[in-house]
């Protein structure tokens, strides 16, 4: 930019994005929350401060782990020593990473993300194995099983409800699904009904066993049975809704043959609801922990800040348009404010070749956003999924303004009608990179403005 001080005024504003993300994901951190919220004082579980459980004739933990968070999940958990000292420890770990010093009693699978793959399968047979075991073992009674769930496990951990339907096929079913234009609600209706593990069948699997679900929640308030697609708790969705959903999207004709088999048999049932499993579930963190967390870093910053969810689940478009209004009206309102947005928005591919193009729903956000931005506008845009991955690309998500798309306008349009934001985006030092972060609360946008 020709101006040095609107230039310095977007560099403050963009570090300011940075730190506010940085200090959400710090106050969020899944050890903290665990500390704070879990805990065994006297044999007595209190979760949040409330009895939950007598823990006081428990000679075995069965401990099942699953999803982007599940590390971090586990090595909370096993830092309870009021939990687990005393006691046989087994189970299964289903995360991108495994942990240094794993009890011997708890077996570690990489499952795939965003497409099953072998391990996700493995990892599905184990648990089951292992709550088959117990549930059938003399001691039973004194059993206590521990869900540790996170987002992602919709991938990583995942088995056919009918046998005969391969990887590959499952494989290529999850790619359709995640296509689709579909909202995370949607998919994973479609895939708690296909699988023998989701949509509360694992929880029906252990029976009478006593258990809880610890949540690191990725998925929007109040539909908790569709993080990781319900593994644990009853599945409000039906085989009704479910038919809707493939006929909106077109879905059937682009599964495979044994897919499409599946639902159009008698294979295709209902799963489990109230009363036939228990609801025992309790939320350690949420997607709404991390947008309070970053309104109140946003504060410190000098904002008078805003949390607005509502265009969870949008198309990345009508959400950008809709936000960047709303940042616009509480600009001329208040001056200097930052509007928070946690959740998810939905990207339709439509291009054949995608797979050769990287990016992420954050950056295809961020860079739609950027060409939105009107000449001088003292704006900065940060999209970021709390998980550190934004699609297939190395980057987490993009912190954009006026400058990414100055004199190049073209270059960014194109890269987004090729669904090639990454490419676009990192070679301009635009991109958010920060690894895998061991958690996995959705995405967060934030949203500021100067006077």
């Amino acid at each position: 930019m020709s101006d040095p001080g609107f230039s310095s005024k977007l560099k403050s504003l963009r570090e300011m994005a940075h730190r506010i993300f940085e200090e959400a994901m710090d106050a969020c951190s899944v050890s903290r929350a665990f500390a704070s919220k879990v805990s065994a004082k006297d044999n007595i579980l209190r979760l949040g401060g409330v009895e939950c459980a007598d823990l006081s004739e428990v000679k075995r933990i069965l401990t099942i782990a699953i999803g982007k968070g599940a590390g971090s999940l586990l090595q909370a958990f096993l830092e309870q020593r009021s939990i687990v000292d005393g006691r046989e420890v087994l189970g299964v770990l289903d995360a991108p990473d495994g942990l240094e010093n794993l009890p011997a009693g708890i077996s570690y699978f990489r499952g795939g993300h965003p497409l099953p793959n072998e391990a996700s399968f493995a990892a599905a047979r184990k648990a089951l194995d292992l709550l088959v075991f117990s549930v059938e073992d003399s001691r039973a009674s004194e059993t206590f099983c521990f869900f540790l769930m996170s987002g992602g496990g919709s991938a990583m951990f995942e088995l056919p409800l009918d046998p005969s339907i391969s990887l590959e096929d499952t494989a290529q079913f999850h790619r359709a699904l995640v296509q689709s234009g579909a909202s995370i609600i949607e998919i994973n209706c479609i895939r708690k009904h296909f699988s023998a593990v989701k949509g509360g069948r694992l929880a029906l699997a252990a029976k009478d066993l006593r258990h809880i679900t610890l949540a690191v929640s990725d998925v929007p308030s109040g539909q908790l049975d569709s993080l990781s697609s319900g593994p644990t708790v009853p599945d409000s969705s039906t085989v009704e809704q479910c038919r809707a959903i493939l006929e909106k999207y077109a879905l059937l004709p682009q599964f495979p043959e044994s897919v499409q088999r599946f639902f159009m048999t008698p294979q295709f049932v209902e799963t489990p609801k109230v009363g036939e499993i228990r609801e025992n579930i309790f939320s350690v963190l949420s997607s709404d922990d991390l947008a309070v967390a970053a309104s109140e870093a946003a504060g410190r910053c000098g904002f008078k800040t805003f949390i607005d969810n509502s265009c969870d689940d949008w198309d990345y478009a009508a959400a950008a348009d809709y936000l960047l209004n709303r940042l616009r009206v509480l600009r001329r309102e208040h001056g200097r404010v930052c509007l928070i947005s946690a959740g998810e928005v939905t990207v339709r591919l439509s291009c054949s070749n995608h797979e050769k193009r990287a990016g992420g729903r954050n950056q295809h956000f961020a860079l739609y956003s950027a060409l939105q931005l009107q000449k001088l506008e003292s704006t900065v845009i940060l999209s970021v999924g709390s998980d550190g991955i934004d699609g297939n690309s190395m980057a987490a998500g993009a912190a954009v303004d006026i400058t990414t798309v100055l004199e190049r306008r073209f270059e960014a349009q194109r890269a987004l009608s090729r669904f090639d934001s990454f490419s676009f985006l990192n070679a301009i030092g635009d991109t958010v990179i920060t690894g895998p972060t061991g958690n996995n609360l959705r995405d967060l946008r934030v949203l500021l403005a100067d006077e």
